[in-house]
């Protein structure tokens, strides 16, 4: 399960809308206590991806040093990735399947006209992805 602070999925969301027509990306900071990961903050990283930004994202090594950096400074870590789908459903791809790890969490935000129109999480279970429960506190 994924349990999110309000504030951050905002944040999220927010930046999915503003960054459309093209895929938006970040990492999720927050802690591992068994089977649900909680996130208490987004961290915002440019879609490194100058190619195919409209349905493609990558985030670039030194951007996952300063969200790991910022994460151990509040005691957290990172606990997955989020990212958006402009124009198509919050379902993984095929391409998003084969880059992901398992036991992090994976936001996916369907965005239709500048507008975030649904949101999903999932998780890499043996080589599969599975949507996992959410549930925003704070």
């Amino acid at each position: 399960m994924l349990r999110i602070k309000g504030s951050a999925l905002q944040k999220i969301i927010a930046q999915a809308e503003r960054d459309y027509p093209y895929e938006t990306c970040g990492l999720l900071l927050g802690k591992v206590e068994g089977d649900i990961r909680t996130v208490f903050g987004a961290f915002e990283t440019p879609n490194a991806n100058q190619d195919r930004k409209n349905d493609r994202y990558e985030i670039h090594p030194k951007d996952y040093l300063k969200a790991e950096e910022k994460a151990k400074i509040f005691g957290l870590e990172i606990v997955g990735v989020y990212h958006s789908h402009p124009d198509h459903p919050d379902r993984p791809s095929q391409f998003d399947e084969e880059r992901a790890f398992e036991g992090w969490s994976y936001i996916i935000l369907s965005v239709s006209k500048g507008k975030v129109v649904s949101y999903r999480s999932w998780e890499l279970i043996d080589g599969k992805f599975r949507e996992e429960q959410i549930l925003i506190f704070g």
